[in-house]
């Protein structure tokens, strides 16, 4: 079990109910990682609080009211981690801020690699875990974030500014994918990580990408039983992927001790979930072609969407649904930077050497910068080759009926969205993206069957008290 146990862990233990959607139906976490905000409960008399994000007996925050840095790096990953480690060699003060409870985010939730663990306990006296930026302030680079519970309100400022904000998944809904049981396939990595026990739990992985497989193994090694991983992609697809790998032997390495860890599991291409069934909560699910299977827990995500919020409203310029950036990971805005999946989905090694590239840049450090290219090059390299590989196919579409909920926050269903031509005007006629998750499960899931990107971001980024808005 955890260390780290979060509320909403042992409210899914104990089978405790969360809260109700704005037209009845039970809710349960998601995401796991503090994004779709279904978790959210009344902890200590405090609202609407992030429980995924809550751990038991979690200590008073002792947040200072307002904080300076040289350099200021926002997210705990291995991208926000290598950023600091890099720009604090120089001298300068630096300083990083993580909404999560610790350093690690999520692919290292928990369970941080040896060396930066030591080095995260190094510069633990300049880290802020537990704080979320919601809104830029009206000094010169300067932020709002509110931190602990009840929450505080802390005014951050800085010199030059890393973003390392990291990435979410995205979500395809089908009809039943609110059910209680439903999870994002690192959502629900991310509840055991932090306490919930699944040992003889029949769960079914879907969706695609490479994180299905990673997933697979580690509940595997945590007891579950594996029934089924659907990926979505073709088996042909996922071939010349492989073969691309032998020019990457690291990665190719990981990829073989990962199926060795799988053992006999079912790996099926070409295979996605069509429907999620049960009364109140999750019993089964129904595959492509009509097979059913019997399930405890569905771990379903359709890759990754960046998170580049926070960038869009500093004035970064967005390529493509990603944060542009030159040679050095410098944004448009000459003193910010950014690092690791805002900038291309590409996994640990890319945001390890773009966090160096951009910490070091930072602070004038330049010949070490350069040193880091050619592996910040091979990591965009392999960000290609995934794009290619596990590219969403067009028949994902009709797994969304007209009488699906896509804004779980509202209750929107797909057949009010087919009635409007801009997500603007969906937003102002159904609310659509309007709710607590801001637009963050549900837009990626719009701009996939309309094509509308995200149009806007205005402050605050996330629900907040209003008293931290005056």
């Amino acid at each position: 079990m955890s260390e780290q146990r979060t509320i909403a862990a042992k409210m899914l233990c104990d089978g405790a109910a969360f809260h109700t959607s704005v037209s009845g139906e039970p809710r349960a976490p998601l995401c796991g990682m503090g994004v779709c905000m279904e978790c959210r409960a009344t902890v200590d008399g405090s609202p609407h609080q992030r429980t995924c994000q809550t751990l038991m007996d979690q200590p008073p925050s002792t947040a200072p009211h307002q904080a300076h840095f040289d350099v200021l790096v926002v997210g705990a990953g291995p991208a926000g981690l290598a950023a600091l480690w890099a720009a604090s060699q120089s001298g300068v003060t630096a300083g990083m801020v993580d909404d999560n409870p610790a350093a690690g985010g999520q692919i290292w939730r928990n369970a941080l690699p040896a060396e930066w663990a030591q080095r995260a306990a190094r510069l633990e006296s300049n880290f802020l875990p537990g704080t979320r930026i919601y809104a830029t302030a009206s000094t010169p680079n300067g932020l709002w974030a509110e931190r602990g519970s009840p929450s505080q309100r802390v005014h951050i400022t800085y010199n030059k500014l890393i973003l390392a904000t990291g990435a979410r998944e995205r979500f395809l809904p089908f009809p039943g994918w609110t059910l209680p049981g439903v999870f994002g396939a690192g959502g629900l990595q991310a509840l055991v990580k932090t306490g919930l026990p699944v040992e003889g739990k029949r769960v079914v992985v879907a969706g695609s990408g490479p994180l299905l497989l990673a997933v697979a193994a580690y509940l595997k090694k945590r007891g579950a039983r594996i029934s089924l991983i659907a990926e979505q992609t073709t088996r042909a697809r996922r071939n010349d992927f492989l073969t691309l790998l032998l020019r990457n032997p690291s990665k190719l390495l990981q990829a073989v001790k990962l199926r060795a860890q799988l053992g006999a599991i079912r790996y099926r291409m070409s295979t996605w979930v069509t429907r999620a069934q049960g009364e109140g909560r999750l019993q089964g699910v129904t595959l492509n072609g009509g097979r059913t299977l019997d399930c405890d827990y569905l771990a379903c995500g359709f890759g990754l969407v960046p998170n580049t919020e926070l960038a869009a409203l500093l004035g970064c310029r967005i390529d493509d649904g990603y944060v542009a950036v030159n040679h050095s990971q410098q944004t448009t805005v000459d003193n910010i930077y950014c690092a690791g999946e805002p900038t291309g989905i590409g996994g640990v090694d890319k945001a390890i050497a773009e966090g160096l590239i951009a910490g070091y840049a930072a602070t004038g450090q330049t010949a070490l910068a350069r040193a880091g290219f050619p592996k910040r090059d091979r990591g965009n390299l392999f960000r290609r080759q995934l794009d290619t590989a596990f590219a969403l196919r067009p028949e994902l579409a009709a797994i969304t009926t007209p009488d699906t909920i896509v804004c779980r926050c509202e209750d929107v269903h797909l057949a009010k969205i087919l009635d409007h031509r801009s997500w603007r005007d969906l937003k102002l006629q159904t609310r659509c993206g309007m709710g607590p998750c801001q637009g963050r499960i549900c837009g990626p899931a719009v701009e996939y069957l309309r094509g509308w990107p995200a149009d806007s971001v205005r402050p605050p980024l996330y629900p907040v008290e209003a008293r931290h808005l005056l």
